[in-house]
């Protein structure tokens, strides 16, 4: 290697421990380290309690527990239920909405409210939105009690058979703050639409139909699909909500998991770490298919 080529590695070294040095760095020092406090360290834990027994020894039993149990693997199938009607739900009217705020053509005062109203709500989630619920739609409920007595619509009748403590009821419950965060992660991509394109197909004769089919949709459907899987992940690791609303009446994976780690009758913390394992796992997948599927779509929309 030349001397001059040594210089510049120098060089470069040089600068590459200055910048981790550097007031920025150092900012950012807090993040990294609750991170790796809060997400790395217990997630790290997490995987590997998943294949220990309660004595320490490395075994595989905590997984064939899961597998052999009906009512955990059961629970997984009902948390993937809930979460993909949330999900999709969420991701229908949280576009509609949106669009109505980017390209509808509404009020300038209309937008900043519902972005300023989503960016509050898509944080309102644990127990003080289960509580807000009941209070709303619960069997004496504000909404509940008006339309009973001013409708004469019961809710909680048998042909009607509405039950907020039940998966339909979850589901909505859900959806307060899955809509919001759909809002907030769809309105770039489509700020990203260049009006050049919708000219360029009205100058071709195409319809409005024909923009929204073979321009607009393709270049948005990696930014919605991406959304609906960031929904998916964002309800299904969700509990505080759901312990909060229906208790253990209704048979989801994070109950499960509370049970196991906190519970005095299933209390075994071994097979509760094989439980988050699969949520891990599930998570991941979902996760990295909205990166990807975001890396995408961010090729059209720069």
């Amino acid at each position: 290697m030349s001397v001059v080529a040594q210089d510049v590695v120098v060089t470069r070294g040089r600068l590459s421990l200055g910048s981790l040095l550097s007031p920025a760095m150092l900012g950012i020092l807090p993040f990294f380290v609750f991170a790796l406090l809060f997400l790395i360290l217990p997630t790290c834990i997490l995987m590997v309690g998943a294949f220990q027994d309660q004595a320490g020894n490395f075994t595989l039993d905590n997984l064939a527990k899961l597998l052999d149990q009906p009512q955990l693997l059961a629970s997984y199938w009902i948390s993937i239920k809930v979460s993909l009607a949330s999900a999709i739900g969420g991701a229908l009217f949280g576009f509609l909405i949106a669009y109505a705020i980017v390209q509808g053509g509404l009020p300038p005062w209309v937008r900043p409210s519902v972005l300023t109203f989503s960016g509050v709500a898509s944080n309102f989630a644990g127990v003080p939105l289960a509580f807000a619920f009941l209070a709303t739609f619960g069997r004496v409920g504000l909404v509940t009690v008006l339309l009973r007595d001013w409708f004469g619509v019961n809710i909680y009748s048998h042909d009607i058979g509405f039950n907020l403590l039940s998966f339909t009821g979850l589901t909505l419950t859900y959806l307060y703050f899955q809509i919001p965060l759909m809002v907030l992660i769809i309105v770039p991509a489509l700020e990203g639409l260049k009006r050049e394109w919708r000219e360029a197909s009205q100058i071709l004769g195409g319809t409005n139909f024909h923009y929204w089919r073979y321009v607009a949709l393709p270049v948005l459907w990696p930014s919605i699909l991406g959304a609906t899987l960031l929904l998916f992940a964002n309800s299904f690791g969700a509990v505080a909500t759901a312990y909060a609303l229906t208790g253990s009446s209704l048979n989801i994976v994070t109950i499960q998991l509370y049970a196991q780690i906190r519970g005095d009758v299933l209390h075994d913390p071994n097979l509760g770490f094989a439980l988050a394992f699969g949520m891990i796992l599930i998570t991941c997948l979902s996760n990295g298919a909205y990166i990807w599927l975001r890396g995408r779509s961010e090729r059209w929309l720069r």
